[in-house]
């Protein structure tokens, strides 16, 4: 009785996720993407202006400017990759936009949509206008492989399954309700949404790479800034299962086997480029 409630909710939640509806740019991968466009940007606008509203940002300044210089050729690239791919119409509601926040934190996001926010507490560990394209090539690629969408269908998913599984163990004892539920909830978190959260960083790391680096940016600056990110961060090690993020050694190493594809990018929109210079 037991593996029978467990199974109906679970096969149905992992038919949908490999089903999918949807394929990310540049790698081709399926995946489930269940929220109308509309709704998951009227939603990101939402929180973006809510951040705005309650933080302090920082004009003017040169840092200020950087972000926005570097911002704007990473937008540049992928409109210009979605253009020759013949796909612009997936970036048609995309508002660009990019603060710099008063904020130690290192850290930087993009909202679905093309809102781009950086911390002050980013700029010390990127330390380059390579080093910050790396991050922002990252960000923004989340935005483009619609990993927000993705996460928030599989978040759906997953209560749907947990609300057939109620159903299906309605007529046992409470003990045996309190255990299945408990293992339903591992079996999701640790079997599909961890596991498809690390997917999306390593997606994004590998994206971000090829963005920046037909922005103007040598792409071997990606690995040295994780290098920087992995020695700020308090212990580097810990079991990558239980993570949202990969590992820092095996982030740094996917990037490294993952480079030959994005110096090929480097040097098909920029022969002879030095990480700098920008070619419209």
């Amino acid at each position: 009785m037991i593996g029978q409630a467990w199974s109906i909710p679970v096969l149905l939640f992992l038919l949908l996720v490999q089903t999918g509806c949807a394929n990310v740019a540049l790698t081709g991968r399926r995946q489930v993407a269940l929220l109308p466009e509309s709704q998951v940007l009227g939603m990101s606008f939402q929180a973006y202006d809510k951040m705005l509203k309650e933080s302090e940002q920082e004009t003017g300044t040169r840092d200020a400017a950087m972000v926005q210089r570097v911002g704007q050729r990473i937008q540049q690239a992928v409109e210009r990759y979605f253009g020759e791919q013949g796909q612009r119409e997936v970036l048609k509601n995309f508002r660009w936009e990019y603060r710099l926040v008063k904020n130690p934190a290192k850290n930087a996001a993009c909202y679905p949509g093309g809102k781009v926010v950086v911390n002050t507490g980013l700029l010390p560990v990127s330390r380059t206008e390579a080093g910050l394209a790396a991050v922002l090539g990252h960000e923004i690629a989340h935005a483009v492989a619609n990993h927000g969408n993705e996460r928030m269908s599989q978040e759906m998913l997953a209560r749907m399954g947990g609300s057939l599984l109620s159903q299906a163990i309605g007529g046992m004892n409470p003990r045996q309700v309190e255990l299945v539920r408990a293992a339903y909830g591992l079996g999701t978190q640790y079997a599909a949404l961890l596991p498809y959260s690390r997917l999306h960083e390593s997606e994004a790391d590998r994206l971000g790479t090829i963005f920046m680096a037909m922005a103007g940016y040598d792409p071997r600056e990606a690995v040295g800034l994780w290098e920087r990110m992995a020695r700020g961060e308090k212990g580097g090690g810990g079991m990558e299962f239980l993570s949202t993020h990969p590992l820092p050694a095996t982030r740094i190493r996917d990037l490294q086997n993952s480079m030959p594809e994005a110096m090929a990018y480097y040097q098909r929109y920029h022969p002879g480029g030095r990480g700098g210079e920008w070619r419209q």
